[in-house]
């Protein structure tokens, strides 16, 4: 059951990038309407699927949406904007199949499938992987890609964590049905809601 999830999982990351890809390469200012319509369908499924405890959710994806406005999509941030899609897919995948496969001790009772071996499996694999991509696409590996990479991770992480919160308040095991036999959207963009946060703070400092 692990590695059926693990196949899903990847499956819908697998086609996700695709559609980012295709969508980034006709033109990369299009990325951002791709996201607002992940916006929206996870605005539908707070609505519709959490019942009892539905406003707190919502004023954290409103948040989260603010500092997304905040991001001026074009060319000058698409270098960072991949590095920065690629880190939490990576991190995701690695530290799901990790976990799943090796993990035993529980890292936080908020998340009880979460353990400390998946995310730190996940954080160094992760690590490895995206200073691989970085070096493959010819840019500089030094200390601020380091901490670039390590804090997307932290905050993709506590994005999960934030989700699986909701979710508990709310006594659902998926957020919703819209991706039959996966979960939801918010299922699989828990971890980028919250390091947008991180992600547009950073960008508009540095730029």
């Amino acid at each position: 059951m692990a590695y059926k999830n693990f196949l899903l999982r990847s499956v819908f990351s697998i086609l996700f990038v695709l559609i980012y890809l295709i969508v980034s390469y006709i033109n990369f200012n299009f990325v951002f309407f791709l996201i607002i319509l992940i916006y929206f369908f996870l605005t539908l499924e707070i609505i519709f699927f959490f019942k009892k405890f539905k406003l707190i959710p919502l004023i954290y994806i409103f948040i989260s949406f603010i500092f997304f406005l905040l991001i001026n999509f074009n060319e000058q941030i698409m270098f960072s904007f991949n590095v920065f899609i690629f880190v939490i897919i990576s991190f995701d995948i690695l530290s799901y199949l990790i976990g799943k496969t090796f993990g035993k001790k529980q890292l936080i009772k908020i998340s009880p499938n979460k353990t400390v071996e998946g995310f730190l499996g996940g954080l160094f694999f992760s690590l490895i992987f995206s200073h691989l991509y970085l070096y493959y696409i010819g840019s500089e590996l030094n200390l601020y890609s380091f901490l670039f990479i390590i804090l997307i991770i932290i905050t993709s992480f506590i994005g999960d964590l934030i989700e699986s919160y909701f979710k508990r308040k709310n006594n659902l095991k998926n957020s919703s049905e819209f991706i039959p036999g996966h979960g939801g959207v918010f299922d699989r963009f828990d971890s980028f809601l919250f390091s947008i946060i991180f992600y547009s703070i950073s960008i508009n400092l540095l730029l």
